[in-house]
């Protein structure tokens, strides 16, 4: 059995802070849920996309329709748009793992996916393998995207510290060029919005909770929602 994504954040120093555990006033009046903005009515055909990677994208740890892929898409509809993401991550996927079954999946969606959310390569890293495999396999995957004319949104990793400068030097930079070369939208580093922010994180130490989830959808779905091909495209 494969191992699931990722001791990145092990390496990570997570700092330590003491919780304030008074109780918060009640919100006035005028702060109330009731005068929140409501969220837009779902408009417009249905906009598929496939979340494709790893435990970041399946959920690992987390209860049903606490992934990221789910919480992306009430984030989405909650704006309007009719999103249906379908969740394509494997926990302990490697980049080999997913060229090898991207065809596979692919064929297997009901309708063809307008925009694909790409989440692999950090078990690559914390195996230490050549990036220049992780490089390949990650091109091989956006040219047959590419090929199909569906969108990309790439989440981005980078190498954690203890595999050293030279190491980081040759991972770190495959996901802004490869963005480059594809035109794909970026998210430079996903994992951003939960590093050393232990709140945010599961007892592992590795994969954010569904707090941490929440961070990240909030993080990166203006970058999706920009990524859709516009209507009629």
């Amino acid at each position: 059995m494969r191992s699931p994504f990722i001791a990145l954040l092990a390496v990570s120093t997570l700092g330590l802070a003491a919780c304030d555990k008074t109780p918060a006033p009640p919100a006035p009046a005028s702060q109330s849920a009731t005068d929140a903005a409501p969220p837009m009515p779902v408009m417009g055909p249905e906009r598929s996309i496939l979340a494709f990677g790893d435990s970041l994208l399946a959920g690992y740890g987390l209860q049903d329709g606490e992934s990221y892929p789910d919480r992306l898409e009430q984030a989405l509809r909650a704006r309007g748009i009719n999103a249906k993401i379908a969740n394509a991550g494997v926990s302990g996927d490697t980049t080999a793992a997913g060229l090898q079954r991207l065809d596979f999946t692919l064929k297997s969606q009901t309708t063809k996916p307008q925009l694909a959310i790409i989440s692999l390569g950090g078990n690559d890293m914390l195996r230490a393998l050549p990036p220049a495999q992780t490089r390949a396999n990650l091109e091989k995957i956006l040219q047959r995207l590419q090929a199909d004319g569906i969108r990309v949104v790439l989440l981005g990793m980078l190498a954690a510290p203890n595999l050293g400068k030279d190491y980081a030097a040759t991972f770190n930079p495959i996901y802004p060029q490869l963005a480059q070369k594809y035109h794909a939208v970026l998210v430079p580093f996903f994992l951003q919005p939960v590093i050393d922010k232990p709140d945010l994180i599961q007892g592992d130490h590795v994969h954010p909770t569904a707090i941490g989830i929440d961070a990240i959808v909030a993080a990166t779905v203006d970058d999706v929602a920009d990524a859709l091909p516009k209507a009629g495209k």
